[in-house]
C-alpha cells in the first residue's frame, strides 16, 4: 500500500517527539571524529509546505510545532530543535516543516575530518520525486533511492565505517508493518549489534500497536530506551492516535536525562485533554548484576 503521504501530518506532536530524539542522537554521533552512516528507511518527501492543501486539510501542525514556535521557556534541547526548524524556514513565520532527511542533512558533517553519509529510502513515487529534488545538489554523501527501506537495510549493515544510525518510521497503515519492524530490528542486530536504531511507533487502540514495544524489547538488544508522549486520552471508539513513542537501541548515555527534562514540558504544552502524559523506560544488561 502506497497511499500514505506524510504531508498531511508534518509538524504534528509525533514529529516533535521523533525529530527531537533524532537530533539528540545525531549530536551524540557528531561528538566523535569518526564518520558514520545514517539510514532513513521511510524518508518521505524531505520538506513540507504547511500552507499546502495537505497540511491545511488536517491542520495537525497547529497542535504540534506551532504550539512551540513562540515559546520563550523551552528546555535547552527543545529550544535547539525549534531553532533549527526556524532557520530552515528562513523567517520568523512558520511556513515549512523539515522531515527527518532534511534535519539529518543539516546536522551531519561534511568536512575533511568527518564526512558522514546519508542513505534515504522512499517508495511512494510522488514523495520520492520531491525527495530527490531536495537533494539533487547534495553530492555523493547523500543517496536517494526509490526502494523498500526494509530491504535496503539488509544490504546497508554493517556500514563501512562501523558507525551507524538507523531511523525506521513506516506508516503502519497495514498491519504487516508492525511485524516487519520487529523482524528488521532483530535481523539488524545480528548484522550490526553496535548500531543505534530509532523506531517510531504510533500509540493506537489496536493489538498490533500495543504489542510492538514488547516485541522490540525482546529483539535481543542489550541496551534500549523507550520514550512515549501522549497528547490526549486513548479513544474509546475508532483508531485515533493519542500519542507516539520512540524506541532507541544503543541510545546515547545522556538521552534519558534530556528526555526526562523535555517530555513533561511537551506533555503540558501539546496536551489536548487531561489524558496527556509521557514516559521514559530503559534497560541495560549490565544493570542486572544485583
Amino acid at each position: 500500500m502506497l497511499s500514505y503521504r506524510h504531508a498531511f501530518h508534518a509538524g504534528n506532536h509525533a514529529d516533535v517527539l521523533k525529530h527531537l530524539v533524532l537530533m539528540l542522537c545525531i549530536e551524540h554521533m557528531n561528538s566523535k571524529d569518526k564518520p558514520y552512516t545514517l539510514v532513513d528507511t521511510h524518508a518521505g518527501a524531505g520538506f513540507y509546505a504547511l500552507d499546502a492543501e495537505e497540511a491545511k486539510r488536517t491542520g495537525e501542525y497547529v497542535e504540534g510545532i506551532a504550539r512551540l514556535w513562540e515559546r520563550k521557556d523551552l528546555p535547552r534541547a527543545l529550544a535547539a530543535y525549534v531553532a533549527l526548524v526556524r532557520a530552515l524556514n528562513g523567517s520568523a513565520t512558520l511556513r515549512r516543516y523539515p522531515g527527518s532527511p532534511r534535519i539529518a542533512a543539516e546536522l551531519m558533517r561534511d568536512s575533511a575530518q568527518a564526512r558522514d553519509t546519508l542513505r534515504l529510502c522512499e517508495l511512494h513515487s510522488t514523495d520520492f520525486a520531491l525527495l530527490r529534488r531536495q537533494f539533487k545538489d547534495a553530492g555523493r554523501r547523500v543517496t536517494v533511492e526509490q526502494a523498500d527501506g526494509f530491504e535496503v537495510l539488509k544490504a546497508a549493515l554493517p556500514p563501512p565505517s562501523r558507525r551507524g544510525l538507523v531511523l525506521i518510521d513506516p506508516s503502519y497503515e497495514i498491519k504487516s508493518d508492525y511485524m516487519k519492524v520487529a523482524a528488521a530490528i532483530k535481523d539488524a542486530l545480528k548484522r550490526f549489534a553496535t548500531g543505534t536504531y530509532l523506531v517510531w511507533h504510533p500509540m493506537l487502540p489496536t493489538i498490533e500497536a500495543n504489542q510492538l514495544p514488547d516485541r522490540l524489547k525482546k529483539a535481543g538488544a542489550s541496551h534500549w530506551l523507550h520514550a512515549t508522549l501522549s497528547v490526549r486520552a486513548p479513544a474509546t471508539k475508532g483508531r485515533g492516535m493519542h500519542g507516539s513513542g520512540m524506541f532507541v537501541i544503543n541510545p546515547p548515555w545522556t538521552l534519558a536525562a534530556t528526555l526526562e527534562e523535555c517530555l513533561p514540558y511537551l506533555a503540558a504544552a501539546l496536551a489536548l485533554d487531561d489524558g496527556a502524559g509521557w514516559s521514559v523506560d530503559q534497560f541495560e544488561a549490565s544493570a542486572k548484576k544485583d
